[in-house]
Parts: C-alpha cells; structure tokens; sequence
C-alpha cells in the first residue's frame, strides 16, 4: 500500500452497534484514517469491497449466511489488493490456523479491541500481520522463560502451605472461663 494515501476502511459485522463502535474508536484514534464504508452480510461486504476499494477490511467472523472466514477466502483468490483482518468474540485453539487458510493478515478478538485493533491495522498496513496473543509463539516462549513461582518461596513457608492444603484446622480459640471450668 501507498504510505501517502490515507488508509481506507472498511467495516463488516452483523451489528450494527458494533459497526458503530469499530468507527468510533478508530476516528477517535486515528483521524487521518478514512472509514469508507460498512457492511452488515457478505453480499454488501463483497459489493463495496469492489466498489469501494478498501485498503484494508474489518470483517466479523460470525455472520449469518456467509461467513467471514468464507468470505476471506472469496476475497483472498480475487487478489485484491485489500489486506483483511478478523474480528471475532470467539477464541479458539485453532482461531489463527483458520484465519491463515482463509487468506486474512490477521484477526482481533472483540474482547480486546480496544487494545488491539488499532494497532492490528496499523501493522497490516504496514504489511506485517497480528494474530493475537494465543496463536503466535509468545505465550509458549513468555511461559518456558518465566520462573518457577515456587522458587522464591522458603521451605518453612511450604510447609505452612502443604499443611493448609491437606485440610489443617488451628485449634479453636481460648476463651476465658472455658479453661478452668
């Protein structure tokens, strides 16, 4: 994509509550940025895809009919040159496999949009791509080179742990007038 020409949007998801989000928080964030449209199904996404030549396309997964995995891998064999990024409230072990079949550059739960999706556009614009947290090697790495939680903790404290975790109940408190009754 042209660094000089403003980034064109496009914005595909069933609801519109959504749509109206989406729009908000990226003209909020990036002025510069221009949303050039909206879809609600596949047949408008796939008409003003044509139309209106997006550089770049936000498409929900779940739509009903057509869905926009299927629709990516409709999109991706006309080789557009439109980069297509997943928007999905459903997170999935093999979220980012399907996502890669289908033809996107990425994805972005809806969970953590307000985090992410500006700066997943931003990196498909740059030709790079954003598969979330849970379907690149970070996480694995982050966990293989965090330290044992238990390291720092001394045996004393393990033992008060251990003793809990089987069931221990401390003793029930003194009273007064109970012990010399």
């Amino acid at each position: 994509m042209d660094h000089h020409t403003q980034p064109r949007i496009l914005i595909v998801d069933d609801h519109e509550i959504v749509r109206q989000g989406i729009r908000t928080l990226l003209t909020a964030e990036r002025p510069d940025w221009t949303i050039c449209g909206e879809a609600k199904n596949a047949g408008e996404a796939f008409d003003a895809i044509n139309n209106l030549k997006p550089s770049l396309v936000v498409l929900d997964i779940t739509m009903p009919g057509t869905s926009g995995l299927e629709l990516a891998r409709r999109i991706s064999k006309l080789r557009l040159p439109a980069y297509l990024l997943m928007f999905t409230m459903h997170e999935s072990d093999r979220l980012g496999l399907d996502v890669r079949e289908a033809g996107a550059q990425g994805y972005v739960l809806k969970s953590q949009a307000a985090r992410d999706l500006v700066i997943a556009i931003e990196t498909l614009l740059g030709g790079g791509t954003f598969f979330g947290m849970r379907s690149e090697q970070e996480p694995q790495r982050e966990i293989a080179n965090k330290p044992d939680p238990g390291a720092s903790v001394s045996h004393s404290s393990k033992s008060v742990w251990k003793t809990v975790a089987r069931g221990f109940q401390p003793p029930k408190p003194f009273k007064l007038g109970e012990a010399y009754s």
